[in-house]
């Protein structure tokens, strides 16, 4: 097919409507990724720098003529100025659906069915789905070249509206998608379920992520199955190659994490916000079991302090993002718009995927405790050797044996203010005290002795006692 997607959107005279081989892959390339739309939603997914859907129309209409494109319905709604409006939906024949594998480098039969019948019933819920992909993609707008019709008078061209980032590229997008409980992907068993969108991007910082819309219809108790359901297509291992592998890894790949890969839940209907806010509780208090990860106790003792601390196990847990699709569509998929179950307050895509108070939380805490324990270790070896610096300087030789002598003894808590230098060391001044003391002894003895004999006189032993006969 020609044209690229950086030439100017334009008309062409070599087709009944005149679209372009551009509009033409924009159109496959749309329909083949969400099987059915209205020309206003692929315009808003593919090129939303054009003054209008015409030139989608143009190109329906032309692949339509071509048998690659069908319209079998309608789309009857209210616009923005309160009007009901019918919009024509376009989905893909067999045929078309060939060439949109081609446009989106697939494989044919991976490309699902035309969906048809759904057109034909109005397709509620798929073109909320493609709201949703819309809101999720953020085009950018392009300049273009509108085609002049006879007499129109050359107007230059409106200033084109900044859109947030998105995630994209379109490509990188699925809807419909089997997830098998049992049974296989071709044909899903009992208690599967169909994710809306998946998205796909190996090696981004979100390499896979799945999306269901939640149009308001089903109540939370069904909503919050769904989360259940798409933990256990999560959890299922098959054998091959003589070992368990997980399904899920057989499809897609991604980095390898504790958690399942995350969902996001987009919910479309307008209601007041208190009640919108209740909807969303009531959904994430009924799957909890399967969202909510493990507290983990923990304790710490360095330092000698013992910390009570801990972390959040989210292994095997499906990781659950919520928004509106209001917020999504004004602010895009990277901006605050998430509410992970779990957390309070609008995140960002990264905060809300990211689990700060996991194990690697943990260990940063518990690696910044050890650090400080480790800290006031080496302090106090510091301080102990000032200690014993001091010590050495202040220490003097023994006057009789020359030992060193050290202010205050053994006992490390010493004042220089009560040092008495030049004093004999402990040995020495513990023989010196037995000394004086045993000195002392001899002394008051022969001071006895003397006083005695000083009583007594010269002839005291004659009046000493006779001992009896």
């Amino acid at each position: 097919m020609g044209g690229g997607r950086g030439e100017v959107v334009g008309g062409t005279k070599a087709r009944k409507y005149g679209s372009t081989d551009k509009t033409r892959s924009q159109v496959l390339e749309a329909l083949g990724v969400v099987k059915i739309a209205t020309a206003g939603q692929i315009r808003l997914l593919m090129c939303p720098g054009t003054a209008d859907a015409a030139t989608v129309r143009g190109g329906c209409k032309d692949l339509e003529a071509e048998g690659l494109v069908i319209s079998a319905g309608r789309s009857v709604g209210v616009n923005t100025a309160g009007n009901r409006v019918s919009e024509k939906l376009w989905s893909l024949t067999p045929a078309g659906l060939d060439a949109a594998a081609v446009v989106l480098d697939r494989v044919a039969r991976e490309m699902g069915g035309t969906a048809k019948a759904a057109a034909a019933s109005g397709a509620k819920h798929a073109l909320r789905v493609t709201d949703t992909l819309g809101a999720f993609l953020q085009t950018p707008p392009e300049p273009t070249a509108p085609v002049l019709r006879k007499g129109a008078i050359p107007r230059p061209a409106p200033a084109l509206a900044e859109r947030p980032p998105g995630l994209g590229p379109i490509a990188a997008w699925s809807t419909e998608v089997s997830l098998p409980v049992t049974g296989s992907f071709a044909a899903p068993g009992r208690g599967s379920v169909r994710a809306d969108m998946v998205f796909v991007s190996p090696g981004a910082p979100v390499p896979l992520l799945f999306v269901e819309v939640d149009n308001g219809t089903e109540g939370p108790p069904i909503v919050a199955r769904k989360i259940g359901q798409y933990r256990r297509f999560f959890r299922r291992t098959v054998s091959q190659g003589g070992r368990d592998v997980v399904l899920w890894r057989t499809l897609w790949s991604a980095p390898e994490q504790p958690a399942h890969p995350p969902l996001a839940l987009v919910f479309t209907r307008q209601m007041d916000p208190a009640a919108m806010e209740t909807r969303m509780r009531e959904v994430a208090a009924l799957s909890e079991p399967a969202w909510k990860g493990q507290w983990q106790k923990a304790f710490d003792s360095y330092g000698g302090a013992h910390v009570r601390d801990g972390y959040r196990e989210y292994a095997g847990t499906v990781p659950v993002i919520v928004t509106v699709l209001d917020l999504l569509e004004r602010r895009g998929p990277h901006g605050e718009v998430w509410w992970r179950y779990g957390r309070e307050g609008w995140q960002t895509l990264a905060d809300a995927l990211d689990t700060p108070d996991d194990y690697r939380a943990y260990r940063v805490r518990e690696d910044q405790r050890r650090l400080i324990a480790d800290a006031a270790r080496e302090q106090e070896k510091r301080e102990a050797e000032r200690q014993r610096q001091r010590r050495e300087a202040a220490a003097w030789p023994c006057p009789e044996c020359g030992r060193k002598v050290y202010p205050g003894g053994m006992n490390d808590d010493w004042s220089e203010a009560a040092v008495v230098r030049g004093g004999l060391c402990s040995i020495c001044q513990s023989r010196a005290d037995s000394a004086a003391r045993e000195a002392l002894v001899l002394a008051q003895e022969r001071a006895e002795l003397e006083e005695q004999a000083r009583l007594n006189g010269p002839f005291g032993f004659l009046r000493r006692p006779r001992p009896p006969h």
